[in-house]
């Protein structure tokens, strides 16, 4: 009995780790903190310790009480594509990359987030390499590696 409670408890164990490699949680949450709503109407918000839940075992922030409220109606809608790494690293090398949270693209009611820095903007990349073709590499890049 104690050995198969024991294995129980290290399969739990196993899947939740697995469940939280899966995103992106920079500075503990997911988009470095940014309200993954407001990007939705064009713009990278900040999100506020107050407006804050959690989704799939991540912590998100919002900008005000209405943003927290319509993830919570349908979080998946709002999730960044590649739990929140690079989409263009993603698609290229395979690899999941930091991002710059300011530094996004809404498609076809997706959200895709981007490194951004030195000299190296991943979007004006992602833009001028066909987005459409790069999603579809992405795709089959993320299913490789969302889990170690």
């Amino acid at each position: 009995m104690k050995k198969a409670f024991f294995t129980l408890f290290l399969t739990i164990g196993a899947l939740v780790q697995a469940q939280t490699v899966d995103y992106n949680t920079q500075k503990g949450y997911a988009a470095n903190g940014y309200d993954v709503v407001s990007y939705f109407s064009g713009k990278a918000k900040e999100g506020l310790k107050q407006f804050t839940t959690e989704y799939d075992g991540v912590k998100y922030k919002f900008e005000n009480q209405s943003h927290l409220e319509t993830f919570m109606a349908e979080p998946t809608r709002y999730l960044p594509e590649y739990g929140g790494y690079c989409a263009y690293a993603v698609a290229v090398s395979g690899k999941k990359v930091r991002v710059n949270p300011e530094t996004f693209e809404v498609r076809q009611g997706k959200l895709y987030l981007f490194y951004n820095a030195g000299h190296t903007n991943t979007l004006d990349l992602w833009l001028d390499e066909s987005p459409n073709d790069l999603r579809t590499k992405a795709d089959e890049n993320w299913k490789k590696i969302k889990n170690p």
